[in-house]
Formats: C-alpha cells, sequence, structure tokens
C-alpha cells in the first residue's frame, strides 16, 4: 500500500512538472526553438511556446503571398510562436566599418512590423556574422557606433511593439559581444525597453561564464536561452545541471521564458525529456527556500 502511495505522489509530481509550472506565475515558462514543422510534436511533449525563425517567417525577401501564408500557419499552430530569431544575414552588416545604416533600417523595418502582425513578441539579435568586425578594428568605435544603431531599432521595436533581444554569443561564432557581461553593457547603453538581454546560458557555459554575471546584469534582463554545453543537445540528453544559472534567475526575480535553442539527432525521444528534464531544474530551483 506503501509503494502505492509513493507511486500515486511520484504520478501527481510528474503532472505538476509537465504542466503547471509553465503556467504558473511564479516559476519562467518554458518554450522550444524549434519551428512550425514540429509544432505538434512539443506541444503532445507539454510546450506552448515555440520559436522560429526571420527568414523562414518574416524576412523581406518573402513575397506578401508567402508571408501571408505564414500567417495562416502561425494561427493554426498549437504552439503560440513568441520568437524569432536568426534576425539578420551575414551580408547585412550590423557592426564595423561597412554597416549600411539606411539598409539596415529598412530591412529590420519590414521584419519588425511582420512581426507585429504575426504576433511575435520577441526578435533575438543574434546573428554572429552580422555583428563580427574586420580583424583589428577598434572595438570601442564598435560598441559606440552599435549603440546609436541599436537605439534606432529601440525605436523601430517600439513602434510595432516588439522587444529585440541582444544575445551574448560565443568566440567561436564571433568576435564581437562574446559575453554575457559586454552584451549587458551594450544594451545599458541603449537604455531602452523594447532592447533587452538575452541571457544564452550555453554560451554562457561555453564561454566560462560564472551565473554571478546574470545576478549583474539583473536590470537588463529580459530573456533567457538554453542547451547543454558539450554538443548544444537538448536539456537531458548528456545530463547538464542547470541550476547555478537558474538560481541566478531566481535570485534576480526572473519569471519571463527560457527556450531551449539546441540540436537534437531524434526529436521524438529528445523533445519530451527536454521539457520534463528542464522543467524539473526550474521547479526544483524555484522552490527553494
Amino acid at each position: 500500500m506503501k509503494n502505492k502511495h509513493l507511486t500515486f505522489l511520484a504520478c501527481l509530481l510528474t503532472l505538476a512538472i509537465s504542466g503547471f509550472i509553465i503556467d504558473s506565475p511564479e516559476y519562467p515558462r518554458v518554450g522550444l526553438v524549434t519551428g512550425l514543422t514540429q509544432d505538434s510534436l512539443a506541444y503532445a511533449a507539454g510546450f506552448k511556446l515555440i520559436g522560429e525563425s526571420v527568414p523562414k517567417m518574416l524576412s523581406p525577401k518573402l513575397t506578401e503571398e508567402e508571408f501571408q501564408d505564414n500567417l495562416k500557419k502561425i494561427k493554426a499552430a498549437k504552439c503560440k510562436v513568441l520568437t524569432c530569431n536568426l534576425f539578420y544575414p551575414g551580408t547585412l552588416k550590423i557592426a564595423g566599418p561597412e554597416v549600411d545604416e539606411a539598409k539596415v533600417l529598412a530591412y529590420t523595418e519590414v521584419v519588425l512590423s511582420r512581426a507585429k502582425y504575426a504576433g511575435v513578441k520577441y526578435i533575438v539579435l543574434g546573428s554572429s556574422g552580422a555583428r563580427s568586425i574586420p580583424a583589428g578594428y577598434d572595438v570601442n568605435k564598435a560598441k559606440s557606433d552599435f549603440v546609436v544603431l541599436a537605439k534606432k531599432l529601440a525605436r523601430l521595436a517600439k513602434k510595432n511593439q516588439v522587444v529585440i533581444l541582444l544575445e551574448n554569443l560565443e568566440t567561436t561564432e564571433t568576435n564581437f559581444i562574446t559575453s554575457l557581461k559586454s552584451a549587458a553593457e551594450i544594451v545599458e547603453l541603449v537604455n531602452h525597453p523594447n532592447f533587452r538581454l538575452n541571457v544564452d546560458i550555453f554560451h554562457m557555459m561555453r564561454e566560462g561564464e560564472s551565473p554571478k554575471e546574470i545576478i549583474a546584469a539583473a536590470k537588463v534582463v529580459g530573456f533567457a536561452e538554453i542547451a547543454e554545453k558539450e554538443k548544444r543537445t537538448l536539456p537531458g540528453v548528456m545530463g547538464d545541471d542547470f541550476k547555478p544559472y537558474l538560481r541566478a534567475l531566481k535570485q534576480i526575480d526572473y519569471k519571463g521564458y527560457i527556450f531551449i535553442e539546441g540540436s537534437t539527432s531524434n526529436a521524438a525521444v529528445d523533445v519530451p525529456v527536454a521539457f520534463k528534464y528542464l522543467s524539473g531544474q526550474i521547479a526544483e530551483v524555484y522552490s527553494e527556500k
């Protein structure tokens, strides 16, 4: 009888982890960067929020007919498309000496206006190629120029009721803004509610950054992303412990979104595991006294 009781409690705990915490205002809500092609799988696994990409959904290269078709797909999806990433193509420079501001702003206006119509609330600004600068280029000048441009991007974001999220990348991807600390400094200088910091925990782990950097950036944090360190696998594949970083988010009273952005060779297996695994760590950390 005792074993049956314990099994029942374990089932209740699993249900709580799988369904309740993403809806609770006391916990960050979990999402998955996966695209509409995996919408049904993500929903069945417990996700209610997914992330798509600008090139597939919002790009100016898409005809109006193609964009309208995307709107129908977004509306029909079981999960809400909350974010889009891959903001700028590598050929459209946003940092360094080759920036064509007029082209950048025109491109941005189309993307953000389409995001507004699609109900996409966040655009993630990683764009490693677009923001890379030439070797030997003055980093301080690149930062000051980028801040000027970012303020204009922020105003466009406000106009279209979207938030741009500056993502910390790693040194294997770009040579400009390669730490959470440096990304936070940019966001602080831009000083606009529609231009916030995306805390990418995967990149933090790859660059050896301490969770304390999250606490230091508390005032500008607007979003978070996560994946396992070694191969960017989904949470639960390798069993990474994210709790030190989650505790930092809890310490700054973060209750926004944590999106999984990783790779998988077996989505049918890995996606359900990822939802339960990350949800379990969040529940454990956020229930700590």
